[in-house]
């Protein structure tokens, strides 16, 4: 099989899961931060998810989009285990230090889950509707709403911040 530079770069099935993991791993990490806002959970259910996509690479890898599996099932595992440990939980307020916009990140912070599930997966992760609705099995009519619903949410808190 003669694959070009472009290509295997690309496909993960021919990167492998190692490529696959440097190459996603941190932006998945960051992403669920801000999605789940604890930091140390973030970390485990990343690491969960990828060790899942690993045992399970040789289906997971010829997916179109294996990233958004991995995210799904991150976001999956840290809401199972964070109704476990809810007590033991608290909001990681070192969360923002590392993030491009600390304002941002904590209006997107304070939208109910599942806008800001659809929020980061659109613009931190940079997914297509189509996409989220596919990765989230939530009908293609309301992602757009709840993408609608949560940036007019953004924009009222960021211009009652600025002000």
């Amino acid at each position: 099989m003669v694959v070009s530079e472009t290509e295997s770069r690309n496909d993960p099935v021919v990167v492998g899961f190692d490529g696959f993991y440097r190459s996603t791993r941190d932006r998945l990490y960051r992403a669920l931060v801000v999605t789940i806002r604890n930091r140390e959970l973030a970390v485990e259910a990343v690491d969960e998810a990828m060790a899942r996509a690993a045992e399970r690479w040789s289906v997971v890898g010829q997916y179109e989009y294996p990233e958004g599996w991995v995210y799904r099932v991150a976001l999956n595992w840290s809401r199972s285990v964070f109704r476990r440990r809810k007590p033991v939980l608290a909001e990681s307020e070192a969360v923002w230090d590392s993030l491009p916009d600390p304002d941002v990140a904590h209006a997107v912070a304070d939208l109910p889950l599942r806008f800001r599930t659809v929020i980061v997966a659109r613009y931190y992760l940079d997914w297509s509707v189509p996409q989220i609705s596919e990765h989230f099995d939530i009908p293609l009519g309301t992602v757009k709403s709840r993408l609608h619903r949560a940036l007019e949410r953004l924009e009222k808190s960021l211009s009652k911040d600025g002000s």
